[in-house]
């Protein structure tokens, strides 16, 4: 074979035998590729699938967490009011008096609706004194007694701190329609007594729609409470069944934290992933029929001998092919191996047929390009490192001022125009500490004011059980500092630290030690759970900041970043005694 190899391609010249070549291989590699492109898809989809459908969950996640947000604004809005209290509270009396307490009160449920107007939802109020109003009567069509009776009324009595969230069947004109429902007591503190109860009530479809455009064909997800019961899906059939099994799958997930589950599920072999919402408490899961996502699967045994008996051939054909064409080659080859690996600057003499003199030239020009590329590879390096500073700036974050603007309304429209002015001015404070150059630095002074408003912003919006001190030595004011180094940890504080706790206080000492600026963040709350060493740093997932998009572990690497690691964030906390974070910097004069 390889004499008449020989004696054919003799005859050929360079061009038609690299033709040749290029044909053969190029039919080979077709195959091949048509193959294994196939097998590889399934496998990339079967990797992949649960990262990219992990981040799907998580943007759904945020829609219900927006979404319970504002329930919640709601609920504080109803239970601070003191018309709405006195409508659900007080006896009966004369007709102008019932009057004059209804209109107070219908007109209160009209600001609490507009707080929510972006979702399809009806607020229900339902008294102990038997009295009850509704901005949506289609929604919930019972008396306040019937109510009493119901079983998300009697949970929520009993954990009346808390949003109680559930599903029911609600009888209308249309037939029985599926709701969700967030219901929760609403309590006089200083009688220690429930006065009535709030209902936020949302049609299943409605809420569907918090997901339904992240589902396609066999890709479905499901809402499903802690007893296994599916309370929403966008499979309509699937609504109202109970599945133990999924249930299961769904726990194991939350304890175990896999990445997916295989298993078969409504009678198909599906992929499971799924998160828990524990404002809800509910699963979010998502199920993807297998079979329907990657088809058949291949035989990877046939492919595998297929492909290695394609690799033979082809080595085999380009070896006889080349072997009279690559001599002049093979001996620039030579002398390329003699060039030192590390040393750029080693060119090689020009010489030999005129393709090897061609890959000569081209060689030099390569190292020449290469000398160009590290130089532009350092110079990336450096912009990179940079532009690592400004990532870990923080943004303000849209529900921060959703939330904030709309506290500021509700001020406004309860006449407190001196109190909103107030907010105002802090939230524009924030704002031009945040907005303006990353890498600039304020002093201790400024940093303190802007934590003060983020302060007040938060008492303003959740009232003043939490509160602030700041200790700032006098020789430490006029010194600089990272902006927004101190308040993700001031607002982790405030919405991690005290779950357990209802009240507390949150104290900021700065002050010098030696050559080192040292800031101390201190509460009294609930303390940091599976924090094992000393100055370790928690996991940053488990930090969802409501303000900043900056976490602990970003500020710790942020101030690696800016003055080596001599200096950075260490954690101290004991559970039920609460944390000491102590922030190390340099002393900077400006």
């Amino acid at each position: 074979m390889k004499k008449w190899l020989n004696s054919g391609l003799s005859r050929l010249g360079l061009f038609p035998k690299l033709i040749l070549v290029m044909v053969v291989s190029i039919v080979l590699v077709s195959v091949l590729i048509l193959w294994t492109t196939i097998h590889m898809s399934t496998n990339l989809f079967t990797e992949t699938f649960s990262i990219t459908n992990s981040k799907v969950l998580s943007q759904i996640k945020t829609n219900f967490d927006a979404f319970n947000d504002s329930i919640a604004a709601v609920t504080n809005n109803v239970s601070q009011s003191a018309a709405i209290r006195g409508f659900l509270s007080e006896g009966d009396g004369d007709s102008v008096t019932l009057s004059k307490s209804y209109y107070n009160m219908r007109e209160t449920m009209k600001r609490v609706q507009s707080m929510i107007e972006f979702y399809e939802v009806g607020i229900t109020i339902a008294g102990a004194n038997g009295r009850s109003f509704s901005t949506n009567p289609s929604y919930i069509q019972k008396t306040a007694e019937e109510l009493r009776q119901e079983q998300i009324t009697k949970a929520a009595a009993q954990s009346p701190s808390r949003l109680i969230f559930d599903d029911y069947q609600s009888k209308t004109k249309e037939g029985e329609l599926q709701m969700i429902s967030a219901t929760k007591a609403l309590t006089d503190r200083t009688r220690n007594r429930m006065y009535g109860t709030v209902y936020i009530t949302m049609r299943e479809e409605a809420f569907r729609q918090f997901y339904d455009n992240f589902t396609s064909r066999g890709n479905d997800v499901v809402i499903m409470n802690e007893k296994g019961e599916i309370v929403s899906s966008n499979r309509e059939d699937w609504i109202g069944t109970i599945q133990p099994e999924l249930l299961s799958y769904a726990e194991t997930i939350k304890e175990n934290a896999p990445k997916n589950i295989t298993a078969r599920v409504m009678g198909q072999e599906s992929i499971i992933i799924s998160e828990y919402l524990p404002f809800y408490r509910f699963y979010l899961v998502n199920i993807l029929d297998k079979k329907s996502a990657m088809g058949q699967l291949i035989d990877m045994k046939t492919v595998a001998l297929i492909c290695a008996a394609i690799v033979i051939g082809a080595l085999l054909l380009v070896f006889l092919i080349t072997n009279q064409m690559t001599k002049s080659l093979r001996r620039l080859v030579k002398q390329m191996s003699n060039v030192t690996k590390s040393d750029l600057d080693n060119y090689i003499p020009v010489s030999g047929s005129y393709e090897s003199r061609q890959l000569g030239h081209a060689y030099n020009y390569m190292l020449d390009e290469l000398h160009d590329y590290v130089d532009q590879l350092v110079q990336t390096q450096r912009e990179q490192r940079n532009a690592e500073l400004a990532a870990l700036q923080s943004q303000i974050n849209p529900h921060f001022l959703y939330n904030t603007l709309a506290s500021i309304k509700v001020l406004v429209q309860q006449g407190n125009k001196d109190k909103a002015a107030e907010t105002i001015n802090a939230l524009i404070g924030l704002l031009q500490n945040t907005i303006s150059d990353v890498s600039e630095t304020v002093t201790v002074e400024k940093e303190i004011e802007n934590l003060k408003n983020y302060v007040f912003i938060n008492h303003v919006r959740y009232g003043g059980r939490i509160k602030a001190a700041f200790y700032v030595a006098p020789d430490c004011t006029h010194y600089h500092v990272p902006k927004l180094v101190i308040q993700p940890f001031i607002e982790n504080a405030f919405f991690h630290g005290f779950i357990k706790k209802e009240m507390g206080t949150i104290h900021v000492m700065v002050s010098r030690a030696g050559e080192s600026l040292i800031c101390e963040i201190m509460d009294n709350g609930d303390g940091i759970e599976g924090l094992n060493m000393e100055g370790a740093l928690p996991n940053p997932q488990n930090n969802r900041q409501l303000f900043s998009g900056i976490g602990i572990r970003n500020v710790h690497d942020r101030i690696e970043l800016l003055y080596g690691s001599p200096y950075g964030v260490t954690i101290m906390s004991t559970v039920g005694e609460g944390t000491r974070v102590t922030v190390t910097l340099p002393l900077i004069t400006g």
